[in-house]
């Protein structure tokens, strides 16, 4: 990853960015980089791998983020991980569940930097692939402007790949993960700042953002855009995105993403996975069509013991391709390259 690089990616989110769900996303962009969700190191290590880790080659460029902060289990997780060729390790330094609390890594690590740093030492000194770390602003009542700084000179030091913010605090106590993602105001300006600090370095921002038009706006201060529940919610987002900004020539239809699945379900159905641990990741294909509510409607109602006749009665729902809301209009910047 270098600092003129720009990327667009998919944020890893618990729950929510598992194989099948990357697998799905993959249909609609070719060069976003997607991201797993955070594994802890120590489950990688001593776990069933194949199920944690395992994934699709059609997936790349596809990341692993890892939760940890022990600088010698993350360093044997990241080599774990290279073998089973992932492109990019990342760590969590921005998460702010209870369960990272107990196990004080995630959004904890914005208070000791230098344990950050060692971390990505042991990951660097082990692997081949870049190492990346995804923080918060700060949290609790750090001022963010020695916080960010003070982690991200840490990081980089080591010989850090890149650097990705969510642009808000993260709030230890008082406020539920769901809360910390929208509660604490986005300052995107203290990313940009970082940017202008560190102009060798990879630095990408996360948090907030909607909107095709956001994603030109961001890119023009910094090196990449992370989006989250906004490509989950509205996965077509992603299509547009190859066209307008990562030099694709035409975006993907959403009909031609649900084909391009059909062969992928039949082969999990025949693994035993249930239709429903899929079609879940697709609700949102079609939002803003005609037939979009009863697309949703079809696969949440029976998809729970179906095949691939639901998939095809839902699809059939769908109308014609209404234009895209005002939001969603063509920035200033197009054709970015990912190299």
């Amino acid at each position: 990853m270098r600092a003129h690089d720009k990327i667009i990616a998919v944020a890893p989110m618990m729950d929510w960015t598992d194989r099948h769900c990357r697998f799905f996303h993959r249909q609609l962009t070719r060069r976003a980089l997607l991201y797993t969700e955070m594994v802890v190191a120590d489950a990688v290590i001593h776990g069933d791998r194949q199920r944690l880790i395992g994934f699709s080659p059609v997936e790349h460029p596809v990341a692993i983020q890892f939760g940890g902060a022990d600088p010698e289990r993350l360093a044997t997780a990241a080599r774990i991980a290279e073998a089973f060729g992932y492109d990019e390790i990342n760590l969590n330094v921005g998460c702010p569940s209870d369960r990272v609390q107990s196990g004080i890594f995630g959004a904890c690590l914005m208070k000791t930097p230098q344990l950050v740093g060692a971390c990505v030492a042991a990951m660097k000194a082990s692997v081949a692939i870049p190492v990346t770390v995804k923080c918060r602003l700060g949290v609790d009542d750090q001022d963010t402007e020695p916080a960010l700084d003070e982690l991200a000179d840490a990081v980089v030091e080591e010989g850090c790949d890149g650097i990705w913010v969510h642009a808000r605090k993260a709030w230890l106590s008082g406020l539920s993960p769901k809360e910390n993602r929208e509660i604490p105001p986005l300052d995107c300006g203290r990313v940009y700042r970082l940017k202008q600090r560190l102009p060798s370095t990879f630095v990408g921002i996360n948090g907030g953002v909607e909107t095709l038009e956001a994603v030109g706006d961001h890119l023009t201060k910094v090196d990449g855009v992370m989006l989250g529940r906004a490509a989950y919610q509205r996965p077509a987002l992603l299509a547009e995105i190859d066209r307008r900004y990562l030099g694709m020539p035409s975006s993907i239809q959403p009909e031609d993403a649900v084909l391009g699945m059909m062969p992928y379900i039949e082969a999990a159905l025949a693994d035993g996975v249930r239709l429903h641990q899929i079609t879940r990741h697709m609700l949102g294909l079609f939002h803003g069509r005609p037939g979009a509510r009863r697309w949703r409607q079809v696969l949440s109602s029976q998809s729970s013991g179906g095949d691939l006749t639901v998939l095809s009665e839902a699809l059939a729902a769908v109308g014609p391709e209404v234009s895209a809301p005002a939001a969603m209009s063509e920035p200033s910047v197009t054709q970015l390259a990912v190299a």
